[in-house]
């Protein structure tokens, strides 16, 4: 649940970022933030993924940048579902594509370090740590 929530901020941070830097985007009333954020974490939870798969081959041909043409995707079907959530052009969907997924590689890279964390609370045996303690010889 706190992941949910979390994502869910995160999208209504990069959402607001994305208002205040681009033009051509408006969020109007601003409460409407609230609402598209919610609708842009039920797009990316259920329909990315289809596009994804839809998507693989031209996303391996690209090795990779059509994902950003997914996630363009999943922008533009936010606005067009989420009402108070208008962007009036290309370079203003390029541009809030790009702050959601700026704040939301960083969101999701510091619940992957909770998770490791709550996996391994020992530092010494997290994966890919390296211990200066010499191992004993068990006898």
């Amino acid at each position: 649940m706190i992941r949910v929530v979390a994502i869910w901020a995160a999208n209504i941070v990069a959402l607001l970022l994305a208002e205040t830097y681009t033009e051509g985007l408006t969020i109007d009333p601003e409460w409407r933030v609230i609402t598209a954020g919610a609708v842009f974490g039920v797009i990316n939870w259920a329909v990315k993924p289809v596009l994804r798969k839809l998507a693989a081959p031209l996303i391996i041909l690209t090795l990779g940048i059509a994902l950003f043409g997914v996630n363009l995707l999943a922008v533009y079907l936010a606005s067009e579902v989420s009402s108070g959530f208008e962007l009036d052009d290309l370079n203003a969907a390029v541009s809030a594509t790009f702050w959601l997924w700026l704040v939301n590689v960083i969101v999701q890279s510091m619940l992957a370090i909770h998770a490791r964390r709550r996996q391994h609370p020992d530092p010494a045996t997290r994966p890919g740590r390296v211990s200066a303690r010499p191992r004993s010889s068990g006898s």
